[in-house]
């Protein structure tokens, strides 16, 4: 079987859903929304672009399911019914070609700009470290009565998205947004029955994903993304990712993606001192550990560039699908082009300005790439080859524009 045979591959994940093949789109942060955080026609025109492209999986950028705790000014929040009308555009331009489209649900947790919300919570007040802590204010500690309301807020949401016409919908369990930091003893430093040991950090996933389960029926597909580890000092490791995946697994998850790091370790980025440069991708040697202990379905996302690199990770077992994020944001026609055997490689690096706390936190890239992705919301064509320091002069302005817009809103 060839590279490209291998990759046209079908997938059936466990609640029957059959995938067209083995390439998925992980989420990237749109920042596409109203200011009053509803979906937008730009949605459905760049969701339509990554359907044709060729995808047999695609995963939104992250939906927040409280208006009141937004990650960036302009998430798109999915609370009630309100402007269902938009979202069911995203999801159908988002399903053509056979594409499954999927909502990702998350909650920022203390992972919030300043001045973007009234207040930042967090299940610890645990302050950023001194590089971010400008950026990021300490969180507020979270009361255990909102914390039930946090739950419930993710199965109404995960609900909403199925009546919207998404096919799916993953929890975003990793890159130090709320779930992590429950998940996480760097950042969760309770004593209750939400913190503790790792069995007690791991009950806010598990009473997530079982209010979404509930909401949503055992046919419906429901995923994760998941820290394979902070890759901070005292943080999430290896270990207690693998215990958190085994208790999914018992509850019938039906795929889980592998990912890592946080804001202040930005391992999902590429940097990472001890990455592994002789297989293509960032956490394949998490994954081998993962495929050791269950058959869930495995999406790996991080690093991966071309077919070669692709088919050997499918060869070797460790993945069932390849995530790809920023190589779709510079070349939406990547897939196709992978389908149809072209010895194609994404030229996605990451992107540097030379000075290091910035580079280091990876904050600007995400916006780059958020960039981008505007470009092609708006119907024009991505700029792969535009100066990073430029765009931070044009990215700066739109996001002074955007958080304005945002905050007078909910005033």
């Amino acid at each position: 079987m060839t590279d490209a045979e291998l990759l046209a591959q079908p997938l059936t994940l466990p609640c029957g859903l059959v995938l067209k093949n083995r390439l998925a789109k992980s989420a990237m942060s749109e920042r596409l929304g109203t200011p009053d955080n509803h979906a937008t026609s730009g949605l459905a025109t760049l969701y339509g672009r990554w359907a044709d492209g060729g995808l047999g999986l695609c995963i939104t950028g992250n939906v927040m399911i409280d208006r009141k705790a937004l990650g960036e000014p302009c998430n798109v929040a999915l609370e009630d019914d309100s402007g269902m009308a938009a979202l069911d555009a995203w999801a159908r331009a988002g399903s053509r070609n056979s594409t499954s489209l999927w909502m990702q649900l998350n909650h920022p947790g203390r992972q919030v700009p300043r001045g973007l919300n009234v207040a930042s919570v967090s299940p610890s007040p645990v302050p950023f470290a001194p590089a971010l802590a400008s950026v990021f204010a300490t969180p507020r500690e979270l009361t255990e009565p909102e914390i039930e309301d946090l739950i419930a807020r993710f199965g109404r949401s995960a609900g909403f998205a199925k009546q919207a016409g998404f096919a799916g919908v993953q929890i975003h369990g990793a890159h130090g947004y709320l779930v992590s930091q429950f998940l996480s003893p760097h950042t969760n430093h309770r004593t209750d029955a939400w913190g503790g040991d790792a069995e007690r950090r791991a009950r806010f996933v598990v009473r997530v994903y079982e209010a979404m389960r509930a909401a949503v029926g055992p046919a419906f597909p429901l995923g994760i993304k998941l820290n394979s580890a902070d890759f901070q000092r005292g943080g999430f490791t290896e270990e207690e990712s693998l215990d958190v995946i085994d208790r999914l697994d018992g509850l019938a998850i039906d795929l889980i993606e592998v990912s890592g790091g946080t804001y202040e370790a930005p391992a999902m980025a590429g940097i990472r001192a001890d990455s592994t440069r002789k297989r293509e991708a960032y956490f394949l040697d998490f994954a081998d550990r993962v495929r050791a202990r269950t058959k869930v379905p495995l999406m790996v996302t991080g690093g991966f560039r071309s077919a070669k690199g692709m088919a050997e990770a499918l060869r070797s077992g460790a993945l069932d699908l390849v995530g790809l994020a920023r190589p779709l944001a510079i070349d939406p026609n990547f897939p196709n082009r992978l389908l149809a055997g072209e010895d194609v490689t994404s030229p996605v690096s990451p992107r540097r300005t030379g000075i290091k706390a910035i580079d280091r936190a990876a904050v600007l890239e995400v916006s780059w790439y958020e960039r981008q992705l505007g470009l092609m919301a708006a119907g024009h064509e991505p700029q792969p080859d535009e100066n990073l320091l430029l765009a931070a002069a044009k990215i700066a302005v739109g996001s002074g524009w955007d958080l304005f817009r945002s905050r007078r809103t909910r005033a």
